[in-house]
């Protein structure tokens, strides 16, 4: 029984001396794999991130004192389940960035370069100024190669000239709007609701300028469907408006001319119908008072349903790359390196264990 403890037993004397033994094969893997791994990162291209931070008004006022505090802080909203009928909450807004309508919407924005010398939109920018990874860059033609043997039933979609229809996009629509979806990340603080918009880019110009024209598009996009209901409303209301003032207008000039044409009149047939025209003129304007009052009514619903958006950090251009991580990528290969190594010199005695 000892000896077959002793067998288990690992002598850390012996495993130190046998890799002591080895050190020269450890100096040899460290210089290969750092040249290596140094080779490969310094291949990616660096990647620029911008972010913005901003926190929408709230329709409901702060409900539950300190119960919502404690709710709010396991992510429970105890005033956005209350009488808000919003469909759209702040927690929906990361899948927004999912829908192509809303993808495809960014393709038309204009960017221009740090260095800038390119001025085109951000769907050309992805589709013609990245920077490939050189060693993608065969597998890339090989695949782009095999796909073309492939004989495939042509797509009729939208072009590119900048009518999208994200139902129906291209295939190289899809493909970009796959890469924006990549580059953009949105999150929400389930305790305080701030949202925080992150654009990741080659450029950090192009980054800046595209995390200030999300954030805008999102507020364009919650402003609009905030206060639909409202500007239907409010349309609708201008329509019976306008009508209605018509009426009123055709009715007293109808009112009017006919009293110029009987002024001197004294018969009961002249009263009885100057009076029919003054009750029908009046009815008129009422019906135009009462829809003028239901339209700056309307009117102001729309601006009260406007939400207003707190910007707690702004668009920047990034002074140093987030990345790759080159030094983090050598060291790591270092240290795979180095176990792999530790590995093969003690194969005998991990073998003889077992």
């Amino acid at each position: 029984m000892e000896e077959k403890k002793n067998k288990n037993v690992i002598d850390l004397r012996e495993v130190a001396r046998k890799l002591w033994n080895c050190r020269w094969l450890f100096f040899k893997v460290w210089l290969v794999t750092f040249v290596v791994a140094s080779a490969l990162i310094l291949c990616v291209p660096r990647t620029y991130t911008s972010s913005v931070s901003l926190a929408p008004e709230s329709d409901v006022a702060s409900s539950g004192g300190a119960l919502g505090s404690l709710a709010s802080s396991f992510g429970v909203d105890l005033g956005e389940m209350g009488a808000n009928g919003d469909a759209i909450q702040p927690l929906l807004y990361p899948q927004l960035f999912e829908s192509p309508e809303f993808v495809t919407s960014l393709f038309d924005i204009e960017v221009t370069n740090a260095e800038g010398d390119i001025h085109t939109t951000y769907y050309e920018y992805l589709s013609k100024y990245q920077k490939k990874t050189l060693y993608k860059i065969p597998f890339t033609w090989l695949v782009r190669k095999i796909k073309s043997i492939i004989p495939k039933e042509p797509v009729k979609g939208s072009n590119n000239n900048g009518n999208v229809d994200p139902f129906n996009l291209t295939e190289a629509q899809n493909h970009i709007a796959s890469i924006v979806k990549r580059n953009i990340t949105c999150s929400v603080d389930k305790q305080f609701w701030v949202i925080t918009i992150m654009v990741t880019d080659q450029d950090r110009r192009i980054c800046a300028t595209m995390a200030d024209s999300v954030r805008y598009r999102l507020q364009e996009f919650i402003t609009e469907y905030r206060t639909k209901k409202a500007r239907v409303d409010a349309d609708y209301y201008t329509r019976l408006t306008a009508e209605a003032k018509a009426n009123y207008e055709k009715s007293l000039q109808k009112y009017s001319a006919f009293c110029d044409a009987n002024r001197n009149s004294i018969l009961q047939s002249y009263i009885s119908h100057r009076d029919e025209l003054e009750n029908e003129m009046q009815l008129n304007y009422n019906t135009y008072t009462a829809m003028r009052t239901q339209q700056q009514s309307a009117l102001a619903k729309v601006q009260e349903r406007t939400p207003a958006f707190t910007i707690l950090k702004s668009a920047s251009m990034p002074i140093r790359a987030s990345g790759p991580k080159r030094m983090l990528f050598v060291l790591g290969m270092l240290i795979f390196a180095s176990f792999g190594t530790m590995i093969y010199v003690m194969r005998d005695s991990i073998l003889s264990s077992f």
